[in-house]
């Protein structure tokens, strides 16, 4: 695929996650300079810079890393849709503090 065809279907894949968030009012959209999101967003509500997108890009990181077991190097790993749902929605709920200190408490609860 060549690299105009290929800009194409990511500005196609951005076009449908903007039409998923269209209904949110007020939003900044803070990002790099991908070419994309140039032609796709408004200046109005689009802020351009990589300081901006360190905090996202670290998240992301650590999901992935979270997440790793998926990538194992074996022939046979489960990638059915349920179970990458709930490894998604378990990382996301121990990554947040209050959550985790609630399972944490449970989990402990039998050796106090």
């Amino acid at each position: 695929m060549s690299s105009g065809c290929l800009a194409i279907v990511k500005r196609v894949t951005f076009c449908r996650l903007c039409d998923k968030v269209k209904h949110l009012e007020n939003c900044i959209f803070y990002t790099d300079d991908w070419e994309a999101f140039l032609k796709v967003l408004s200046k109005e509500c689009h802020i351009i810079g990589e300081s901006y997108t360190v905090v996202i890009e670290r998240d992301n990181s650590s999901t992935w890393h979270y997440l790793g077991w998926f990538m194992r190097r074996m022939k046979v790993v489960s990638k059915c849709d349920g179970m990458v749902d709930a490894s998604l929605k378990l990382w996301k709920n121990l990554a947040m503090p209050e959550v985790f200190a609630q399972i944490q408490t449970i989990a402990l609860s039998p050796y106090r």
